[in-house]
């Protein structure tokens, strides 16, 4: 007799301080530095978010879209990549760490050098949040739409359980992909392909 795996989405682990306690940008920033064996985000609220660490398959995937992305970057040579342990602060107030984040180089050179060592004062133009068996698909749809909110002009939300897309664009409807083999980044990734074989 076999035993079967069941992954259930689960709860996202909030941490309320306010009104009790209120970090600014660089406490937020020593405390994730004290605690650098856990990740955390922020809402735009103040709450501490607890991110669950990744398993190896959605590891392997984030890392496909990483390669991927990497490959298109340093052959463009217009921005920068930057990976799921990255935060940034995004205008809201929120902190804010998607899979995959890209920025362009002339965004990226106005911030000052010692923001760029914290999390950085900006929201990428283009991110990925790519969902596990773990992830509660509603909650990664509100932060999309944050991201948008907060400036970025593309986001994929890739469901690998369902292999499904939502494409996120300003003044769009969210556009739904069923079983996509590529994706396009244009105009936002001039020329970028991203070959969804490897992720699904």
């Amino acid at each position: 007799m076999s035993a079967t795996v069941e992954f259930v989405p689960q709860q996202q682990i909030v941490i309320k301080l306010d009104p009790i306690v209120k970090l600014t940008d660089d406490q937020f920033f020593e405390f994730c530095q004290i605690n650098s064996e856990q990740r955390f985000e922020r809402s735009a609220s103040g709450e501490l978010i607890v991110l669950s660490p990744t398993g190896a398959e959605s590891g392997n995937r984030n890392a496909s879209l990483i390669v991927q992305i990497g490959v298109w970057a340093e052959r463009d040579g217009t921005g920068l990549i930057f990976d799921s342990s990255t935060g940034f602060t995004l205008p809201n107030g929120a902190v804010r760490s998607p899979d995959v984040a890209w920025i362009a180089r002339s965004r990226w050179n106005t911030i000052p050098l010692a923001q760029r060592k914290k999390f950085a004062p900006i929201c990428p133009e283009f991110v990925v949040e790519l969902r596990s068996e773990t992830d509660d698909l509603s909650t990664l749809q509100a932060k999309m739409q944050e991201y948008l909110d907060n400036g970025a002009r593309l986001g994929w939300l890739i469901d690998a359980i369902e292999k499904q897309v939502y494409i996120y664009q300003p003044n769009a409807l969210v556009q739904q992909l069923n079983n996509p083999a590529i994706l396009s980044g244009d105009p936002t990734l001039s020329g970028f392909v991203l070959d969804l074989s490897k992720i699904w």
